[in-house]
């Protein structure tokens, strides 16, 4: 077995894959996207690399594969960036970097990123024993104070610790070596919304435009069909909010979202309202956050922490799986073209993946003829199974399935839709009418 490895190097003449042997312990375990040290060039140093493609043959490989490390690539980056490679003529080598971790591309791993550890405190006796001894046998005020504090809140960082209680690091200190306390070393987030303290809000009744949109993407989503729409609205028209609730249909069918906002769009409030309606799940990447930060957002993300992802054009590589929509804003700005090699746009990148995952990707031009007619024949399909009734499907086709579902509920038109022209949106009316007419029309011609 041979395998293909982008050496990870910013030297612009090795920006090309090379071929090694697979050692035959490793073949079982090795896969596309691992990451892997291999010798290159002069010398005894090993460098880092990725595995791009597995072959049975090759010509060139005459090394070995030194060693297998974790996989922080997928087959979907690998795929995605050699088709990246083939539609905006660059190398494979330039899209695999959009896909890495930040701090990945350095090439020396001492200074790249980490994990944040800190040193937390924890009570090494049963709490009832303690007690006993703060009762009976611990002389000193501030010991019992670090204790009565520890028995509520056991397991605090030091730090914190130090200052809420005003007990000092010897005092600690002096606690470990009578074995009432213990010191541990700790992972810990660089959470760039730490500071804020933000109300949970709740979603809001859709008006009979917002909620017509909404059913139209909810039935694709309920369907698992890839689909595109276009939401076009004036500022303050209540497109946010119709994101928000089809973000909330998608969670609930235990899928992701990601949603694209230009750089200078990504403001506080705009991340604070999504911060308002799910809470942690929503996972922030833009390049104002320190390195750590996008590091450890990163790392949530992959781990599958994240439920939610907002950033700006560069977001669109991050590891996340199970998408159920895609959400671009403002999808007509030019800074989700990318300017530097690879010249990549944004939108092109999120339909591959929206495709993928069939799924849908909102607020995207969807002026393409073809695309249009597959969604509307698709959705009409749906409806006519739904309703039984031509006519009613029609109607929810134009209103929404939202409006038609509640105009039968209220009594307002009957279930087989022989009452269509009782319906009491004017311009839903008038459309019913135009389709039937043409649909008449249509059928005596092909007779």
């Amino acid at each position: 077995m041979f395998a293909s490895i982008l050496i990870n190097t910013n030297a612009k003449e090795l920006n090309r894959v090379f071929d090694y042997v697979v050692p035959k312990e490793y073949e079982n375990v090795i896969s596309i996207g691992a990451r892997v040290f291999v010798p290159f060039g002069k010398g005894k140093n090993l460098s880092e690399g990725y595995v791009v493609d597995l072959m049975d043959s090759s010509e060139f490989a005459n090394k070995e594969i030194a060693s297998i490390e974790d996989s922080i690539l997928t087959e979907d980056n690998v795929e995605l960036a050699k088709l990246m490679a083939q539609k905006y003529f660059c190398n494979v080598a330039d899209c695999i970097k959009l896909m890495l971790p930040p701090g990945a591309s350095k090439k020396d791993l001492d200074k790249r990123v980490k994990d944040k550890t800190a040193r937390f405190v924890y009570l090494n006796k049963e709490k009832d024993e303690i007690r006993f001894d703060i009762d009976n046998n611990i002389k000193s005020d501030k010991h019992k104070k670090l204790l009565e504090f520890l028995l509520e809140n056991d397991g605090f960082d030091v730090t914190d610790l130090e200052v809420i209680t005003d007990v000092s690091k010897g005092i600690m200190k002096t606690l470990e070596k009578n074995g009432y306390i213990k010191f541990v070393y700790e992972k810990v987030n660089r959470n760039p919304f730490a500071h804020k303290n933000i109300d949970r809000d709740s979603k809001l009744e859709l008006n009979d435009e917002q909620q017509s949109v909404y059913d139209q993407i909810e039935f694709m989503i309920e369907n698992e069909e890839f689909a595109e729409f276009l939401l076009k609205g004036i500022t303050g028209s209540g497109k946010t909010e119709v994101y928000l609730q089809v973000i909330e249909k998608a969670l609930s069918m235990e899928k992701r979202a990601m949603v694209l906002v230009p750089e200078i769009s990504l403001t506080p409030q705009i991340v604070d309202r999504f911060l308002a309606r799910f809470g942690d799940c929503v996972v922030v990447l833009h390049s104002k956050l320190s390195d750590g930060e996008r590091f450890d957002e990163w790392n949530k993300i992959k781990n599958g922490e994240a439920k939610i992802i907002i950033g700006a054009r560069s977001a669109i590589f991050a590891p996340i799986e199970n998408l159920g929509i895609i959400i671009i804003d403002e999808e007509h700005d030019n800074s989700y073209k990318s300017d530097m090699t690879p010249r990549y746009h944004a939108k092109d990148i999120a339909r591959f993946i929206a495709k993928k995952n069939n799924i849908e990707l909102t607020d995207e031009n969807i002026l393409d003829p073809e695309i249009n007619i597959e969604i509307g024949t698709i959705y009409l399909s749906q409806l006519i199974e739904k309703y039984n009734s031509v006519e009613l499907a029609i109607a929810a086709y134009n209103a929404g399935h939202g409006n038609v579902d509640k105009w039968i509920s209220q009594d307002t038109l009957k279930e087989d839709g022989t009452d269509a022209e009782n319906i009491p949106f004017k311009e839903t009316n008038m459309y019913v009418r135009k389709v039937m007419r043409d649909w008449k029309i249509y059928k005596s011609i092909l007779k």
